[in-house]
């Protein structure tokens, strides 16, 4: 089934027939980083793009996006976030910090000096980290679907589409985590450094020095509009961007628009900044 005339809003095909999965890589293996092993897949050849999954998720999300990368001259990084997938961590908190460094050893594992990154969620916040404390390994962040501080989230509420996607994080934890029986854990940990990370403010974002566009799904069900159009306002030079009909889960949702506007932006930073292996 081609992703540009997909749709799939409510969930239903990845309750009943999951996500694609990734291709063959061209390399894969674990990076050793702050006492955890962090899982890799690279794909293709051409400029690097690291892909940063949601929490509680992991790399295979972004089946719909990886061939799409590849087929157009871009070499897409896949990566399991430390203790999601088949990536191990240990006793410490979560940090966006510890996974900015796990995010590095990746790339110098890859020997990658300088990527694009395409983050999701929790994701977004880790390449904004890494692009803060390290500008010259970041040629841009597609910041989709995050927050910043606390001011920037919705009141939870429950919906058939969130228990599709969280019955799919459950399933792919069990299959994936060398952790049996670790997603509970996982999960409250998790939440606990989104409700107090990263808070950064003005002046933070303000340090931002990298292309950035902030991308909210008309419907997101986390994430207030307002908050992503403050994060556009905030960083020098960022775009917000608006896609319309989908939610939080846009790259399931119409993989061929969200890969659109992913693309779009790559182009973007490829003219701004030089992306080099």
């Amino acid at each position: 089934m081609q992703s540009g005339a997909f749709r799939d809003d409510d969930l239903t095909h990845l309750q009943a027939h999951g996500i694609p999965a990734l291709p063959v890589p061209a390399a894969s293996g674990y990076a050793v980083n702050e006492n955890a092993r962090i899982w890799y897949a690279s794909f293709g050849a051409g400029p690097p793009v690291v892909l940063l999954h949601g929490g509680l998720g992991n790399a295979g999300n972004w089946g719909y996006q990886v061939p799409a990368l590849v087929e157009a001259g871009y070499t897409a990084i896949v990566i399991d976030s430390r203790g999601q997938g088949r990536s191990t961590r240990d006793a410490r908190p979560y940090t966006y910090e510890l996974m900015a460094s796990d995010t590095r050893a990746v790339m110098d594992a890859l020997g990658v000096a300088r990527a694009a990154f395409v983050g999701w969620s929790d994701g977004a916040d880790i390449a904004l980290v890494l692009s803060r404390e390290t500008p010259e390994r970041s040629a841009g962040v597609f910041f989709f679907a995050c927050n910043v501080d606390g001011t920037g989230t919705k009141p939870f509420q429950p919906s058939a589409v969130i228990d599709r996607i969280y019955a799919r994080h459950v399933e792919d934890y069990a299959s994936l985590s060398p952790v049996a029986g670790g997603f509970e854990a996982m999960r409250d940990d998790l939440g606990v450094m989104q409700a107090g990370q990263p808070d950064f403010g003005p002046g933070q974002l303000a340090d931002i020095s990298v292309p950035l566009w902030s991308v909210l799904g008309e419907h997101d069900e986390f994430i207030e509009r307002e908050h992503a159009e403050y994060i556009a306002r905030s960083v020098p030079g960022a775009r917000f961007v608006l896609l319309s009909g989908v939610s939080h889960f846009a790259p399931l949702q119409r993989p061929g628009y969200f890969n659109g506007a992913m693309l779009e932006f790559l182009g973007h930073c490829t003219a701004k900044r030089k992306i080099r292996t």
